[in-house]
């Protein structure tokens, strides 16, 4: 039987991590040879290869492949697992996801279900690891820790919704040329992305169906670090910048409508702010113009 799904998991400096989110994946109960794990080195400097090494011995039945990726930045990291990969379907993962042991199976039935389903995203569950919910976190701010719950019906992702990186997958057939653009994306500590959007988008562009498939959920550990004002002002300065070059790399035009939009969001901001403050929660009213003011600073400064 040929592989089916291969998930594909890029890190660089989680050895805290790694060896958990290839285990809960071993741990699925699914057919051993209808999947494949393909681990992406991008130039980690702590242990991540010994652990990863270690997850390899301990178990050894399956399809494990461990590359190193050399060009710096996750882009190029995903790319070159797509290369690698052997399955008709692409599952990404972050190096700090933990999947359920029915995560595969469902995969597998949705896909059965829906097979006009050219790409995915799964529910992602937040799972702070200091136990406790930053006071700021709410509807608006929660794609901030990299976190989506669509509710649980199946549905399609549409106008400017799409997968969070975390838990994603695209079949091999419908990744665009040249996968993901490796002028976006993050790279090292650098927090500026785009990546995803920007393929997501060119799937869209050719009437590509993108569903929300809910049974399929990662919870995602956030550090401590990643509740920061400091964080928040680091994430907002990257999409920002992302959006520049994304919107630019296609036209001027798409720029200045990238700007009208922002100032859309400004107003929207300014009246949730409102909103917060008159329900006595003024803090998260706060966040959200905090996050706003350096996504456009980001998308202005060059």
């Amino acid at each position: 039987m040929s592989i089916e799904i291969s998930i594909i998991v890029c890190t660089y400096n989680r050895d805290r991590y790694i060896y958990q989110t290839l285990e809960r994946i071993a741990r699925n109960v699914f057919p051993t040879e209808r999947f494949e794990i393909v681990l992406v080195n991008n130039n980690s400097t702590d242990n991540t290869a010994a652990e990863c090494k270690r997850f390899q011995t301990a178990y050894p039945s399956l399809n494990y492949r461990y590359v190193v990726e050399n060009n710096q930045g996750l882009s190029y990291a995903r790319n070159r697992g797509i290369k690698e990969a052997q399955g008709a379907v692409l599952v990404f993962l972050d190096d700090d996801s933990f999947v359920g042991q029915d995560y595969l199976q469902h995969l597998a039935e949705y896909l059965l279900r829906y097979p006009d389903a050219d790409a995915f995203g799964g529910k992602i569950t937040p799972l702070f690891e200091s136990g406790r919910t930053p006071s700021w976190l709410g509807k608006w701010s929660y794609i901030w820790v990299s976190a989506i719950d669509l509710g649980n019906r199946v549905c399609l992702f549409q106008g400017k919704t799409y997968p969070i990186g975390a838990n994603m997958g695209i079949k091999r057939t419908a990744v665009p040329a040249g996968g993901f653009n490796t002028a976006l994306g993050r790279c090292k500590d650098n927090l500026m992305g785009g990546e995803e959007k920007e393929l997501f988008n060119r799937i869209k562009a050719r009437n590509g169906r993108i569903y929300y498939f809910p049974g399929i959920e990662v919870r995602h550990v956030i550090p401590e670090k990643r509740t920061t004002k400091t964080y928040i002002r680091q994430l907002a300065e990257g999409a920002g910048k992302s959006e520049r070059l994304r919107t630019l790399g296609h036209s001027r035009a798409a720029y200045l409508s990238a700007l009208f939009r922002e100032g859309i969001k400004w107003a929207a901001t300014l009246l949730l702010c409102i909103g917060y403050t008159l329900c006595a929660r003024p803090g998260k009213g706060g966040m959200l113009a905090y996050f706003r003011w350096f996504v456009t600073k980001g998308l202005l400064t060059r």
